[in-house]
């Protein structure tokens, strides 16, 4: 492995003239600084990580959880392009990730002490229990934490608008011609009460009164759950014409029902989902949406927490609101307002 000594050497300089250039001091004219780093390149020289964080007291290690209900791990689209994003936007910043779970080896640990073993910076927090009492250990501690689609008080939080995102929706749908719309919505969290919030208020500003049978729970991610809840609808006397879903994973269960029982999309029911993952677009017939935009939740909370890791003094602790928008499909009918 290339030291710093071996590239003073070859340089004919000091090892801290060479820690200086690498580390761009000022105190160091450009021309030094600019042969010393082609010199080191060229070398195959890589910082050692353990001096590195001897000598800043960083580990330049951010940590990751993310657990969700379905267990879905990496296969979780959303979530996982909005990891995709966080790590990119890390990366740039200079710091490595890992994820924090309950085991190393045959031992068990909290998050929190996962966290310490693995000597983080920081930790975003997504798609997890908020309530669990590790997760609320990790926000009482000092570690910099950012949580994703989740509000603390005292955490930084980047969330998705779900009031805009749910809002619009129902209005394009009711410009569609329809009135009789049902909801099944996910499971407990401040994602969901956001979204049930405005699904009411929308509707309430249309002066339409939802019946209490055409609001249905099922866990995001969870198929089989909103295959249930679809079936359930369908059978329903004065069934609605428009079936909003938690997400689009899920609305592909509500599709299987309702294809199975005969019925076609969007002729007889209309359906909606939530997410623009890429399925929503393969889909036949095309899935009406309300995509999110991954790419910038993951990038706003890596920058925050870099942020906050880096400048903790001068760092607001704020609420970023990253907007989506409606991706149009096909699988909403124009129907004549009854």
């Amino acid at each position: 492995m290339v030291s710093m000594k071996d590239i003073a050497l070859k340089c004919s300089v000091s090892v801290a003239t060479v820690s200086k250039a690498l580390n761009d001091h000022s105190d160091i004219s450009q021309e030094k600084k600019r042969i010393i780093k082609e010199t080191a390149k060229e070398m195959g020289y890589f910082p050692n990580s353990a001096a590195r964080a001897l000598k800043t007291n960083r580990t330049y290690n951010i940590g990751v959880l993310f657990v969700d209900d379905a267990n879905s791990g990496l296969t979780h689209e959303y979530f996982a392009s909005v990891l995709e994003g966080f790590k990119v936007e890390a990366e740039k910043n200079g710091y490595d990730i890992t994820f924090i779970n309950h085991r190393i080896g045959v031992r068990t640990m909290s998050y929190y002490e996962h966290c310490m073993y693995r000597g983080v910076d920081g930790v975003v927090i997504a798609c997890v229990n908020f309530n669990d009492p590790e997760i609320l250990e990790l926000i009482k501690s000092d570690l910099p934490v950012v949580t994703i689609d989740h509000i603390f008080n005292n955490r930084i939080a980047v969330i998705s608008d779900n009031v805009k995102g749910i809002h619009d929706l129902i209005e394009y749908v009711y410009q569609a011609g329809h009135r009789k719309i049902a909801y099944i919505h996910g499971a407990d969290s401040a994602v969901t009460s956001d979204r049930l919030a405005s699904f009411y208020r929308t509707l309430e500003e249309y002066d339409i009164e939802v019946p209490d049978e055409y609001i249905k729970e099922a866990a995001y991610h969870d198929t089989k759950k909103a295959e249930q809840c679809t079936r359930e609808l369908l059978q329903l006397k004065n069934r609605p014409t428009c079936i909003l879903y938690p997400d689009d994973f899920a609305c592909i269960g509500g599709i299987n029902v309702i294809k199975a029982l005969g019925y076609r999309i969007p002729e007889d029911i209309s359906v909606v989902g939530y997410d623009g993952i890429t399925v929503s677009e393969v889909l036949e017939p095309k899935l009406t949406t309300l995509k999110q935009d991954t790419t910038t939740l993951g990038r706003e909370a890596a920058n925050h927490l870099v942020d906050l890791i880096e400048k903790p003094r001068t760092t607001l602790i704020e609420r970023v609101v990253v907007p989506g928008k409606i991706q149009v499909g096909k699988s909403v009918r124009q129907i004549t307002p009854v």
